[in-house]
């Protein structure tokens, strides 16, 4: 590995110019900086991270607080893929990712934040309410949360209230009035959802029973299995049903076809998430696609901006649009 007197000597200048010119100092012409920046590449040059740190009292180093209450960890593929892109967009900024955690030698996240030296921290989860995650949000670390909002933080929204309603749009449009919702557990992300839900029936006149929302989790087929066959022992059953997410539709699924009802033909369905699995399923599974790659980035951009302009950068709500995949598990009633 190439040293800067190495540089130096290659360039024909002072090692301090080298210092300066790596540094973008404005004492040193930008012919010069020009020359020593493609010797260092040429030579392979690679800063001392430590002492980077020191001069500059930053480790280039994001922590990640990435809770999930399923257990489903990176293989939950809504999450990896938000994480996946948080991570491309840091790295092409400079920045490292670490995964804080709250095990046993470091206590709380905080403690383990503090202990890695992050500079900020994107924290994604299912829920925040735990006394550790809201010890790590009040405190003075820069932070972007993903689909939860705080006073004076920023956060990256996934438009909830929109996919609920274009979801349930996307039914009265094909006809069906007995639309019924088995949700995730009761978080702001469920609430919204269910207010787009809400927001559309009562747009289009329609009203349904109590019984049709139904609360089962998140990434959990055997919970959605359960609601499905409460939902079709109704007297009078629905005629669509939206689930958690595509994973979770899984079990809706199989209740389905042990009742001996088809998709579409008996009743319809429709997922949420977007992934992979929505569309290899066969009826391929209609789906509200969150775009897990634009709140990744977004994210990370703007926990950077936290960082490096603490003095001009301003707390936000970004709300990030999806899109309806439409697939073939959504049949159209006539009159």
């Amino acid at each position: 590995m190439a040293t800067i007197k190495e540089i130096s000597k290659a360039c024909g200048v002072s090692p301090a110019t080298v210092s300066k010119a790596l540094n973008d100092y404005p004492d040193v012409s930008e012919e010069t900086k020009e020359l020593v920046r493609r010797c260092a590449e040429e030579l392979r040059y690679m800063p001392n991270a430590a002492a980077r740190q020191l001069k500059t009292n930053t480790s280039h180093n994001i922590g990640v607080v990435y809770k999930d209450s399923t257990g489903s960890g990176l293989a939950h593929e809504y999450f990896s893929a938000v994480l996946d892109s948080a991570k491309e967009e840091a790295e092409k900024n400079g920045y490292d990712i670490t995964f804080i955690s709250d095990v046993i030698g470091f206590g709380s996240y905080l403690e383990h934040c503090r202990y890695r030296r992050c500079d900020g921290v994107l924290m994604v989860s299912e829920e925040f309410s735990s006394p550790q995650m809201q010890e790590l949000i009040n405190s003075s670390v820069p932070i972007v949360l993903i689909d939860y909002v705080v006073n004076e933080r920023s956060s990256i929204l996934s438009d909830n209230i929109d996919g609920g309603y274009s979801l349930t749009k996307y039914f009265i449009n094909k006809g069906h009035k007995r639309i019924a919702f088995v949700h995730g557990e009761k978080t702001s992300v469920t609430n919204k959802r269910l207010k787009g839900f809400y927001k559309a029936l009562e747009e289009s006149n329609i009203s349904i029973p109590d019984e049709y929302v139904i609360e089962a989790r998140y990434h959990d087929p055997k919970s959605s299995s359960d609601a499905t066959k409460k939902l079709m022992a109704l007297d009078v059953p629905p005629t669509a049903i939206m689930y958690p997410d595509d994973f979770s539709y899984i079990g809706g699924m199989n209740a389905l076809e042990k009742l001996g009802l088809s998709i579409p033909d008996d009743v319809s369905v429709a997922g949420y998430d977007g992934v992979l699995l929505s569309q290899v399923l066969r009826p391929r599974l209609t789906t509200y696609r969150q775009n897990a790659a634009e709140i990744g980035r977004v994210s990370a951009k703007k926990l950077i901006e936290t960082i490096e302009q603490p003095k001009s950068c301003i707390a936000e709500q970004i709300f990030i649009t999806g899109e309806i995949m439409e697939g073939k598990s959504v049949a159209t009633l006539g009159d």
